[in-house]
């Protein structure tokens, strides 16, 4: 046991030799591999992170546009609704406008009418008052006119009244 705690002299050289040539193989033929292999892979995570940067930016570009283009949106929808509210607005002013100027032309016309028939009522209340009055008249100057002196007595005073004299 004590042979283990304090090696020889020739072993200590010929473990120092064989790692040495074990380090030299692994430095020429295992490291440079590894050592590219890392090289690689970490400039393929860096593509990656920089695509995944230019993909971000495209994104946020998109987003961007696609904001810009809802804000058009809106606003193109905002103008339309208004165009529509105007219009609607207007046509129903002209029909009201409509609706007033034909209900004006009705009562006009009912007005006419009216007065029409008025004057044609006045006048045939005229025409039968004339007709009343002359059978009244005719009816009176029978009974006041029977006898000869009645009747000379009314010519007498009509002369008497008339301008002519």
């Amino acid at each position: 046991m004590d042979a283990l705690l304090t090696p020889a002299f020739g072993t200590v050289v010929w473990a120092t030799i064989a790692f040495l040539v074990v380090m030299f193989l692994l430095r020429k033929m295992a490291w440079g591999p590894i050592l590219s292999a890392l090289k690689e892979r970490e400039e393929n995570i860096a593509n990656a992170l920089n695509e995944a940067d230019r993909a971000r930016s495209e994104m946020a570009a998109l987003n961007a546009d696609n904001e810009r283009l809802l804000q058009e949106a809106r606003v193109e929808r905002d103008s339309m609704l208004r165009e529509a509210r105007d219009m609607a607005d207007k046509v129903v002013a002209d029909a009201k406008a409509k609706a007033k100027e034909e209900a004006s032309r009705e009562s006009e016309k009912a007005r006419q009418v009216i007065a029409t028939e008025r004057k044609a009522a006045v006048a045939e209340l005229k025409a039968e008052v004339a007709k009343l009055s002359v059978t009244i008249a005719e009816k009176l100057i029978r009974s006041e006119l029977s006898g000869e002196e009645k009747q000379q007595a009314l010519v007498q005073k009509l002369i008497d009244e008339s301008p002519l004299n």
